[in-house]
């Protein structure tokens, strides 16, 4: 499956539509906030190639954490100074976080970036994972690693629209639940993204 799923992620990657996203796409009506410096952050879309079909690899935020408790996300995080680039940011953040050994993701390119109602502007880091490796979630962050199949997040008609209140008004956002697993808000918005890319 791995010649399938690197020219399938090449060709997103060089897709048309590659406008930025953000957690106010499905809020016209409540547009962002003036002009606040946004921070930088980069995640890891990263898609194993070691399984019978290829699946991209999520974690469980921790839900002792101040900030998107129990939430599913990418492995990621800020930008660090001594990150040259996103990339390596993402790469930094998934060994810290599941223990990604060093030069087991093959780096494809960037998706466009998205801007998060909490003020990060993240870059995307499409990769591959050829090689079988065990996860570890880290401790106090990470509750759980897991992986579900990239056909399921690269199918539209699995996403969803759901809202919620938040800071008193109503938000909408995509979903694309799996089995458990309850994958909305900006991880959703970006594998929504990706998507589109694969499907046009």
């Amino acid at each position: 499956m791995t010649p399938d799923a690197r020219a399938l992620l090449s060709a997103a990657l060089s897709a048309n539509g590659g406008d930025a996203s953000s957690d106010f796409d499905l809020n016209p009506g409540r547009p962002p906030p003036p002009a606040a410096p946004l921070r930088g952050a980069a995640v890891l879309v990263a898609v194993r190639t070691d399984t019978i079909v290829p699946r991209l690899l999520l974690t469980k935020r921790s839900s002792a954490l101040k900030h998107h408790p129990g939430q599913i996300a990418f492995p990621g995080g800020k930008i660090d100074p001594g990150d040259p680039t996103p990339e390596a940011a993402a790469l930094r953040e998934a060994h810290e976080e599941v223990g990604l050994p060093d030069g087991a993701a093959e780096v494809l390119g960037t998706l466009p970036p998205h801007r998060t109602v909490t003020g990060f502007a993240v870059t995307p880091v499409l990769a591959l994972i050829a090689a079988p490796f065990q996860a570890v979630p880290e401790a106090g962050e990470v509750d759980e690693a897991f992986d579900v199949p990239l056909a399921h997040v690269l199918d539209p008609q699995n996403y969803l629209i759901g809202a919620r209140q938040w800071r008193g008004q109503t938000r909408r956002y995509y979903t694309v639940p799996y089995g458990p697993y309850y994958i909305w808000g900006a991880t959703a918005r970006i594998l929504r993204g990706l998507a589109a890319r694969v499907t046009t």
